[in-house]
């Protein structure tokens, strides 16, 4: 008789939501939305980079999955850099940062 144990997953997940996205939707949706999108084409590409999958987001939030906390955190970094770099390169009401954490 074979018993059925549930299987158990390690995981690393990141957690990251644009800061002040709700005061930006309400100043400005269109250009929040625009600029919310370009930040997501960062993150997105900087967490399947890093082995990471994106399994859930909501307005401006991103949920990801690494089996590895090394690749959650190098891709958060890497990510934070590359919206760095954006941003210096864009006007002050197109800047977004995002808050980030690993669990």
């Amino acid at each position: 008789m074979t018993e059925n144990k549930p299987r158990r997953k390690l995981a690393a997940i990141l957690a990251a939501d644009v800061v002040n996205f709700s005061m930006m939707m309400g100043e400005d949706e269109d250009r929040t939305l625009k600029n919310l999108k370009a930040c997501r084409a960062l993150t997105d590409e900087s967490i399947t980079a890093n082995h990471g999958r994106v399994f859930g987001s909501a307005g401006d939030s991103i949920i990801a999955e690494f089996a590895s906390p090394v690749d959650a955190v190098v891709a958060a970094a890497e990510f934070q850099r590359n919206l760095r770099l954006r941003n210096e390169g864009v006007a002050e009401k197109d800047r977004m940062l995002l808050s980030s954490s690993e669990i």
